[in-house]
């Protein structure tokens, strides 16, 4: 949220606080932002403290951070632990070694038929294919 904050507009939101609220308020104003920063900070770390309380001994050294989504998959898949089975399905599932055995193939029937064979089939061909339109739907 606050990794866009740069210095600029830092600097933009202090002018407008001190025209919004004066000088002689900005400072009571900031001492109560604060204030409730601090408050909300050791209210969520209470929160934090009773779940850990409540959850017992197995869970204590729970980490809140690694339950967001991004450090779940940064830790769990980005690691290098997570990359060897990843890497492994990927291998399996890619079809490029079946599809080069295919062409192999196809390729070594081409080769073994008769010249006179291949320009009659390829004579044939051509004349059976459709016009073909792009813009046609």
């Amino acid at each position: 949220m606050f990794t866009e904050l740069s210095p600029m507009k830092l600097f933009a939101i202090i002018i407008v606080a001190i025209f919004v609220f004066g000088p002689d308020k900005l400072p009571d104003f900031i001492r109560n932002v604060t204030g409730v920063v601090r408050k909300a900070r050791a209210f969520a770390d209470s929160a934090k403290q009773d779940l850990r309380s409540e959850l017992g001994p197995e869970f204590q050294d729970l980490e809140f951070e690694d339950l967001h989504p991004k450090t779940l998959v940064r830790k769990h898949l980005l690691d290098g632990d997570g990359l060897a089975g990843v890497a492994e399905i990927r291998n399996a599932l890619d079809p490029r070694p079946e599809l080069e055995a295919v062409a192999d193939a196809v390729r070594d029937a081409s080769d073994s038929r008769t010249p006179a064979a291949a320009s009659e089939s390829a004579q044939a061909s051509q004349s059976s294919r459709h016009a073909f339109d792009p813009d046609a739907t």
